[in-house]
């Protein structure tokens, strides 16, 4: 089920605001205060729907409307608050005074747009044109630090041990040859005398 409609359309007026219908709904307001936008039409005698008459009032009628052109610190604002805020206008007007939201976002459509152009900024993205354009690189990121900074990850590469060897003489390589022979052979009878030592115990 939808919602049910505020008034019947059949028996409202539709179009410019008369004077007359100003000075009533500014009476009824002021006497009465904001209260039910869907009974306010009926009991300010108002053939008008009660959203059009919340309308009328919030962006023409409040006593707290700020008249007149968009000044530069409004500009500027309006432009730190859209970069941080984006479309959500009703956002941006509860920090002007006096402005409603549908008058930003006019503004913004119609003057401030052109002007960050002209700037050559991107009036989405707040960034600069000719950086998009030319594909500027974004600003590198700092390095990330490591996890275990008590590990040491780097890699010496050395020759294998037998070429940093000096090269022995023809006489050197078979001495060597005989203590590396005689030496097994001292181990092996070692081996071997454990063995039959073993064996004799049992």
């Amino acid at each position: 089920m939808g919602r049910s409609p505020c008034c019947e359309k059949a028996h409202t007026n539709k179009g410019a605001w008369t004077k007359e219908e100003d000075e009533r709904l500014i009476a009824h307001i002021r006497a009465h205060g904001e209260g039910c936008w869907r009974s306010l039409p009926k009991a300010a005698g108002l053939l008008r729907c009660g959203k059009s008459c919340r309308l009328r009032w919030i962006n023409y009628l409040r006593p707290d409307l700020k008249r007149g052109n968009f000044s530069d610190e409004e500009d500027e604002l309006i432009i730190k608050l859209h970069s941080l805020l984006g479309n959500k206008w009703s956002l941006i007007a509860g920090r002007l005074p006096g402005r409603t939201d549908n008058e930003i976002k006019n503004h913004w459509n119609t003057h401030i747009r052109r002007k960050l152009l002209n700037r050559g900024v991107d009036p989405a993205t707040h960034r600069s044109i000719a950086g998009a354009l030319f594909g500027a690189k974004e600003p590198e990121k700092a390095p990330m630090k490591p996890l275990c900074p008590d590990v040491n990850l780097d890699l010496c590469i050395s020759l294998p041990f037998q070429e940093q060897q000096k090269k022995k003489s023809p006489a050197e390589e078979s001495m060597s040859q005989r203590e590396d022979w005689k030496c097994g052979g001292q181990f092996l009878s070692l081996d071997c005398g454990a063995l039959i030592r073993s064996l004799e115990m049992k």
